[in-house]
């Protein structure tokens, strides 16, 4: 019997949230009858300019290996040259890149939890050791700096993953003290994934540090809604993203999302005014669940946290009301489900939902 390799018979799937169509069918429901709320997306959708370019491509011809025409709108927008900037099949193909670049069997990975299983996963793909700090749902999971500074000092990693802002808890990384740990681990890796930076209008990049040690992961699928097509970027070092090239598959960023995704940059403001939008639906969504006796989790993102008995239960019970949310016992929170925020109307029948398996002693208040 042909085996394969050690680190591969052991690795897990990690559940990714969302629902999908075997589980539709399994409750009888239809997916136009469900709002999810369980994906960190714009629910504005993509921008108008992004469908029409879709309609302008090709399907007889090889994409572009190399994305030049993105890369070069992206080295614009983020003030590189081209040789800093690798786009990928999506943030994850780009993380497993990372993984299979830079780990060898029995290297020491850190992951900054509770955050994406997929950092955890890709490490032991390679069979690294995965160590994690876990930040505590008490301090309402912000980075403890001086902590995770001991656990580099102690393990000497080989890559640290780090979520800025984090998901599912939407705390943001403290730069200056990651400026600290690059600058005290030269030998170390730090990889940070902006997937949602976006949508946090206050934070700034580690791109912007410029550190020899910091890799920035950065996703086209969550702000300008493309999950479908799958498309991200990483911005780094010159030699660190050389390194990824080589052990990218050929092809693997389809064409027709390097037309979507150059036509997004093309008509930024699209995103920036929906985003800005965004904002406000959050704020009036956590307000109106503190009315209704909940107790959201401060997050600088669209998500965020909420607390309940029983995550898995309380998803089972939402969905038969046609709402979808992310049982975050997957993040190693089982008391705890994250919510995307959506359109005022969706939002509604989030919290209609809610007060119908869970009634608090106060009503909710109305959404604008």
């Amino acid at each position: 019997m042909i085996k394969p390799r050690s680190a591969v018979t052991t690795l897990s799937f990690v559940p990714h949230g969302a629902i999908t169509p075997a589980e539709l069918a399994r409750l009888g429901l239809h997916r136009q009858d469900v709002v999810d709320f369980s994906v960190s997306v714009n629910p504005y959708g993509p921008a108008p300019a992004v469908i029409q370019a879709l309609t302008a491509v090709n399907l007889a011809r090889y994409p572009d290996p190399n994305s030049d025409a993105l890369r070069q709108a992206l080295a614009v927008q983020h003030h590189l040259s081209v040789e800093h900037i690798l786009v990928g099949n999506g943030a994850t193909e780009l993380l497993w890149l990372v993984a299979l670049a830079f780990l060898e069997p029995g290297d020491a990975a850190l992951v900054l939890g509770p955050t994406f299983g997929e950092y955890a996963r890709v490490g032991r793909m390679m069979g690294a050791r995965i160590i994690t700090w876990q930040a505590h749902t008490q301090r309402t999971f912000a980075i403890e700096t001086d902590l995770v500074a001991t656990y580099l000092n102690r393990y000497h990693p080989r890559l640290v993953f780090a979520c800025h802002p984090n998901n599912p808890t939407g705390q943001l990384l403290p730069l200056k003290a990651l400026a600290t740990w690059a600058a005290a681990c030269p030998e170390t890796l730090f990889v940070v994934d902006e997937a949602y930076l976006l949508f946090a209008p206050a934070a700034r990049s580690a791109q912007t540090m410029a550190a020899p040690n910091v890799l920035t992961i950065h996703s086209m699928t969550k702000a300008q809604a493309l999950a479908g097509l799958r498309l991200g970027y990483a911005l780094g070092p010159k030699s660190i993203i050389a390194a990824l090239k080589r052990v990218q598959p050929p092809w693997s960023v389809n064409a027709m999302a390097q037309a979507a995704g150059l036509a997004a940059l093309q008509h930024r403001s699209y995103q920036r005014r929906t985003l800005e939008q965004l904002v406000h639906h959050k704020a009036t969504l956590v307000q109106a669940l503190q009315g209704a006796g909940w107790q959201p989790v401060p997050s600088a993102t669209h998500f965020f946290l909420l607390p309940v008995a029983n995550a898995a239960h309380c998803r089972t019970r939402l969905l038969r009301h046609g709402v979808v949310v992310r049982d975050a016992s997957s993040f190693g929170l089982p008391r705890h489900i994250r919510i995307a925020a959506r359109m005022p109307h969706e939002n509604e029948r989030l919290l209609a939902a809610l007060t119908a398996v869970h009634p608090r002693k106060k009503r909710p208040n109305a959404l604008e």
